[in-house]
């Protein structure tokens, strides 16, 4: 069995993420995997943070002699255990991680103005007016039952 390194396509349409494998080379792309050794998301913003490996299965399978594909091999040559970007990855790690500062608006261009509607006095003193005769007939018909009720 002759084993590679390579990835393997998740994710969906226009949306790609990929999972780095160790693989039988005769296998399918998307097919069965012996081990996965890290992920590589292209839709970072972070271009160093986009790959991560479990660094001891890697060298174990390098090891080994799995032949990495020639995507990964360039991953693994940047962001490897002895990588050349591997100080820059861990920069854009931690800038991932930080939570993200919005800048103040400051004052807007233009304000529309507020209309004030007046409310008119007179028509709210009537209301409350309105609301006590409306109560008032209704207190003197409850005598009125009430009488009638112990006469009959």
């Amino acid at each position: 069995m002759s084993a590679r390194i390579r990835m393997k396509r998740l994710g969906r349409k226009n949306h790609p993420y990929y999972r780095i494998c160790a693989v039988d080379s005769r296998s399918p792309r998307d097919g069965r995997v012996i081990e996965e050794l890290g992920t590589y998301d292209p839709l970072i913003r972070e271009t160093d943070a986009r790959v991560q490996f479990v660094e001891e299965r890697l060298q174990y399978w390098l090891g080994v002699g799995a032949l990495p594909s020639d995507r990964v091999r360039i991953l693994i040559k940047k962001y490897g255990p002895n990588g050349t970007h591997a100080t820059a990855q861990q920069a854009a790690r931690e800038r991932l991680a930080a939570p993200l500062s919005v800048p103040d608006a400051g004052t807007p261009a233009y304000v529309r103005p507020v209309k004030e509607k007046e409310a008119p006095a007179a028509p709210a003193a009537e209301s409350a007016t309105a609301v006590a005769e409306a109560e008032a007939p209704a207190e003197a018909a409850a005598p009125e039952a009430a009488g009638e009720a112990t006469q009959s």
